[in-house]
């Protein structure tokens, strides 16, 4: 008979989960997920909910990887706020099976774990993409993933220079002022991404705030916002013009509104470049949209239950 779950929130998620265990892990997920005859990584496209009457959606996230024992669920809702509310955009619980039995092991925040394995991929896209002299980091928004995004692009690679864009000037000074190291926050969202090597997009925003005019030939760019059909951050030039990675194929030509409404063509996977089958084209401009997976979940809660299974058993 199985006991009652252990719930593990927001500081102990972000206590026992870390970069250095999680981007190997997700570089090797990745891999994984994109072995097409790999029966062992099972992961539908997300469900969406439209909360119409508070402007949102929930989505479910299941994610099933027989070879690792891991079986999740995410439950996350996306709403869109006015400016200046004081409700979160976002709200994330995710929850961790026994494959076995079926029962719930373990309910775990599930926001600190979004923010932690989404800036973990678009580090290991970088990784993978983005030219080895890269000296100049961009980031568009201040909030949780921009933070999320700083800290790890920022623990693993040595940017000379980091600048912040936000839509308004006084959320990115306080940004800057709120991290350690030397951060530059710009008012022009065109002053930001001009020169820059690396760019990051974690806003809320709907429509283009990055135009191919401002990325320089050779750049690689992080789309992380914009995770609905209908919703934009990169302009139709530069996702037509540059050479586009995602996580999931099939996740994106149903869901981004980068990919969807562009008519882009999606060149490869991360996965595919992991496993050989695409080249990283360093010196190209590319683009990595990136949407979220399931699997990226289910081992993220995997790292963190497995340290709470230890730190339980030291006590």
């Amino acid at each position: 008979m199985s006991g009652p779950p252990v719930v593990i929130w927001a500081p102990a998620v972000k206590r026992l989960l870390r970069y250095s265990d999680l981007v190997p892990c997700l570089e090797e997920v990745l891999g994984q997920f994109s072995h097409r005859d790999n029966a062992e990584v099972l992961q539908p496209v997300r469900t969406a909910v439209p909360l119409r009457k508070h402007h949102g959606f929930m989505l479910s996230m299941p994610a099933y990887m027989e070879n690792r024992g891991v079986l999740s669920t995410k439950l996350v809702c996306f709403y869109r706020r006015e400016e200046g509310s004081p409700l979160p955009s976002t709200q994330a619980t995710l929850l961790l099976l026994d494959p076995r039995v079926g029962n719930v092991k373990a309910v775990m925040d599930g926001d600190v774990i979004t923010h932690m394995r989404t800036a973990a991929v678009s580090a290991i896209s970088a990784k993978l993409l983005m030219r080895p002299e890269a000296q100049v980091l961009t980031i568009f928004g201040t909030g949780h993933q921009a933070r999320s995004h700083y800290e790890v692009f920022t623990e693993m690679f040595a940017f000379k220079e980091v600048r912040v864009w936000s839509r308004t000037r006084q959320r990115a000074d306080a940004f800057c002022q709120s991290v350690p190291g030397p951060v530059k926050a710009f008012s022009s969202a065109e002053e930001a991404a001009r020169g820059a090597d690396v760019i990051v997009t974690v806003t809320r925003s709907t429509e283009p705030v990055l135009f191919r005019a401002w990325v320089k030939p050779g750049a690689h760019v992080s789309a992380v916002g914009a995770c609905r059909p209908d919703w934009r951050e990169l302009d139709d030039v530069l996702m037509k013009e540059a050479v586009v990675y995602v996580d999931s194929r099939e996740g994106a030509v149903a869901e981004s509104g980068d990919v969807v409404l562009s008519g882009a063509e999606v060149f490869a996977e991360l996965g595919d470049v992991i496993n050989g089958v695409k080249p990283a084209l360093r010196e190209k401009t590319t683009v990595f949209k990136s949407l979220g997976m399931g699997v990226q979940d289910a081992a993220s809660a995997q790292l963190v239950f497995q340290r709470w299974e230890t730190e339980a058993g030291q006590r």
